[in-house]
């Protein structure tokens, strides 16, 4: 029991350290309160924007935006993937295509997408759906063409094809790829989101540090900040507990690290 707590400290020295020196470092006012304001004063702005709903209604903004992204990049990632994972037809007249796009970044893309879709709340989702597509894309397609042969001609011997066969050996097989795709797309769409929401708006946390800005309040910047990587931090945590559930049966998943 003590040996799981301390592993589960160990994670978060570094931050906590961090935090101290940041906190001995705007005490000793070694740089203006105002350009680098001390994490109680955050903590402070923090309560102050919770406690008048205001920063509810810009997190919930952001992680709606960051929800209906992935969930549709993340989908149209996995479905190209397996289909030129399973397809040699398909891959040979898709891939080079979608090659040939993933190497565009895409947040290049944003003044032209500005032009195309304009500044409503399409804009800032299509930059999270192609953002999130091509990272899931590419693990997806690489865990399937990489599960081992042998599994396969196995699963042939005992009378599986199809679906079963695809159910049963190639997307198992295929998963550890497939997760860690999905945690680098985590990742890119927390990225991708935050100059995503630069785009005129009146609401999210990309506004909300926007905004801040203007008025040369550090403090709201600072904690737009930190709410990004806490997201980003919850996001990976999530996505590690269902890489763990379904991939139970792998021993390499249930190793303590």
């Amino acid at each position: 029991m003590r040996k799981k707590w301390i592993y589960g400290f160990q994670p978060w020295v570094i931050p906590f350290a961090l935090l101290l020196t940041w906190q001995v470092t705007a005490s000793m006012k070694l740089v203006t309160p105002s350009l680098f304001p001390s994490p109680i004063s955050v903590l402070v702005t923090f309560w102050e924007l919770l406690m008048s709903g205001e920063l509810v209604r810009h997190v919930f903004a952001s992680l709606w935006r960051a929800g209906i992204g992935l969930m549709i990049g993340g989908l149209i990632g996995f479905a190209l993937g397996i289909l030129n994972g399973l397809s040699t037809t398909s891959y040979r007249y898709l891939d080079s295509t979608i090659q040939m796009i993933r190497n565009i970044p895409h947040l290049a893309l944003l003044p032209l997408v500005i032009v195309w879709i304009g500044i409503d709340e399409g804009a800032k989702i299509f930059l999270v759906i192609i953002g999130v597509l091509f990272p899931i894309y590419i693990n997806t397609f690489h865990g399937i063409r990489n599960v081992d042969h042998d599994l396969v001609e196995m699963g042939k011997m005992y009378k599986l094809k199809g679906w079963r066969l695809f159910k049963d050996i190639l997307l198992p097989g295929a998963l550890p790829s497939i997760f860690v795709g999905l945690r680098y797309a985590l990742g890119v769409m927390w990225l991708t989101l935050i100059v995503a929401e630069t785009i005129p708006t009146e609401v999210g946390i990309g506004y909300l540090a926007t905004n801040a800005r203007e008025f040369m309040q550090t403090d709201i910047i600072i904690l737009s900040i930190i709410i990004y990587a806490l997201l980003g931090k919850i996001a990976d945590i999530i996505a590690q507990i269902g890489e763990k559930w379904s991939l139970k049966w792998n021993v390499s998943y249930n190793k303590e690290l």
